[in-house]
């Protein structure tokens, strides 16, 4: 029996206290060995009391991905946010502008159209807006190719008078395809390398951009052996997920997320179903281990199907669990469990200390 079933029910996320600090430690320990700045993309929690407590741990602003999370972080008191995603439309660039009166904001874009909208707002507040440029490294989502065809927007885009360019930018999300740490190593190396040609490149012909920005947790693993970098942006380190775990870039000691799921139907030999869905599991799959999550207690067990409230466990021979039992389970993607929830669990040495509100919760917009 789980000390905190008096108190919650299930299914419950909940979120270790002392392993998401020693998380939090550890990472902006790595940073500051490498002499990189921290900027977490808080994506992965969205929560204003876990970025206040990355900017104690040494974090030098946070990362964002849509303006409804910078409007909620800036409400927590957090003052340097870098929107990563392109800023499109009229209202989107009257809620930035009123941001920008705010707080810092840095912005991004891999194109001349985006950044000419942003140069004509910050030419209207009387300021430079600080701007990165994306740079495909792999991924194949935003970004123009490193080296000539990123260098030939960068020289376009540092011509307009109401933007300054302070970064080149990457997001290495094919990293979480990769197997084995060694190959997501190579991922760190060639997603530094692309962005730092690209530097050395405008360098030659006459322009300085002093930032090279790097993403995803995978190979931030690696910042230390990465020439040239000045910047991380890694989300999903804070709880760690199967993404992680299964890869052996981590250890179950630092899956700092768990979801808790009771027994509630045991209508064949071998299966099990439990109260945990994909409304509370998400239907995220791993490429790297079959079901929708791993259970630590059971490793040879799987979650072989969801439907929206129903998780169906196939159990090992000779296993069994009764109705009512409770089973933990470490998610194969942690940012997007969180976003299903209002709050999580902040469980420590096994109790509820605290609820962790999720405040930037569907802020998509």
């Amino acid at each position: 029996m789980h000390a905190w079933t008096t108190m919650l029910d299930t299914p419950a996320v909940t979120i270790d206290l002392d392993l998401l600090d020693a998380n939090l430690e550890r990472t902006a320990k790595l940073a500051s060995q490498a002499g990189v700045k921290l900027r977490p993309h808080v994506k992965t929690h969205k929560s204003v009391w876990i970025a206040q407590r990355q900017m104690i741990h040494g974090a030098a602003g946070i990362t964002v991905a849509k303006l409804g999370e910078a409007e909620v972080m800036a409400d927590g008191g957090i003052d340097d946010i870098l929107i990563a995603y392109p800023i499109v439309g009229k209202s989107k660039l009257e809620r930035l502008g009123n941001l920008l009166r705010r707080i810092k904001v840095s912005v991004s874009t891999d194109s001349y159209e985006v950044a000419k909208d942003l140069s004509e707002l910050g030419e209207h507040l009387k300021l430079r807006i600080p701007l990165y440029i994306d740079v495909n490294s792999g991924l194949n989502r935003c970004g123009k190719e490193p080296g000539e065809e990123t260098a030939k927007l960068a020289q376009q885009i540092g011509q307009l008078p109401g933007i300054e360019v302070v970064a080149l930018m990457t997001h290495a999300g094919q990293a979480y395809s990769k197997s084995r740490g060694e190959d997501c190593r190579e991922v760190a190396h060639t997603e530094a390398e692309a962005l730092v040609r690209t530097q050395i490149l405008l360098r030659q012909q006459g322009m300085l951009i002093p930032g090279i920005s790097v993403g995803s947790t995978p190979t931030s693993k690696f910042v230390g052996e990465l020439a040239g970098v000045t910047e991380m942006r890694p989300g999903a380190y804070v709880f760690g997920d199967g993404s992680q775990l299964f890869t052996g870039l981590i250890e179950e000691e630092e899956c700092a997320m768990r979801i808790f799921a009771t027994v509630v139907s045991t209508p064949r030999p071998g299966t099990v179903i439990i109260d945990a869905g994909s409304k509370t599991l998400t239907s995220d799959r791993s490429p790297h281990r079959q079901g929708f999550g791993y259970i630590p207690e059971l490793p040879e067990a799987i979650i072989v199907q969801l439907s929206e409230e129903h998780g169906i466990i196939q159990l090992p021979e000779g296993t069994e669990l009764r109705i009512g039992e409770i089973v933990s389970i470490i998610p194969n993607h942690c940012c997007t469990v969180t976003n299903l929830h209002d709050r999580l669990a902040g469980l420590r040495k096994g109790r509820l200390e605290r609820w962790l509100q999720v405040e930037a919760r569907g802020q998509v917009r």
